[in-house]
């Protein structure tokens, strides 16, 4: 069995996060999510890309893409514990940083509107 400290464990979910997030949503790999999706139109006539395969749903869906990025973080650092600790690593690095990006993003948002209301009514 593998000893797995609290810290470790962190790591991994942070790093999942962010190779799920790289996967799904981000645009440098948008060309090979696009390899698997078909734009159709709406009835409200917009054009989305949908998946057009089982393949093409697992790179959109951020469920989905999370478990097997957990599967896959997971298995690395038992089996090949040398190299998936340096990818854990980076991608956990990242992955702390998204979260707080997004969380600083969003209180900033939050922020400007609350002073833009304050401005609007004191004048």
């Amino acid at each position: 069995m593998v000893e797995l400290s609290w810290m470790t464990f962190i790591m991994i979910i942070l790093a999942s996060y962010r190779l799920t997030h790289l996967i799904v949503f981000d645009k440098i790999t948008e060309p090979i999510r696009n390899l698997f999706l078909v734009k159709r139109e709406t009835p409200f006539h917009q054009i989305k890309k949908v998946p057009k395969s089982m393949f093409g749903y697992l790179l959109t869906c951020y469920w989905c893409t999370g478990m097997w990025s957990a599967i896959l973080l997971g298995s690395l650092y038992i089996l090949l514990p040398s190299f998936g600790r340096y990818l854990i690593f980076i991608l956990a690095i990242a992955g702390g940083q998204a979260i707080l990006e997004s969380f600083v993003g969003v209180n900033i948002k939050k922020t400007e509107l609350y002073a833009a209301k304050l401005k609007k009514e004191n004048t």
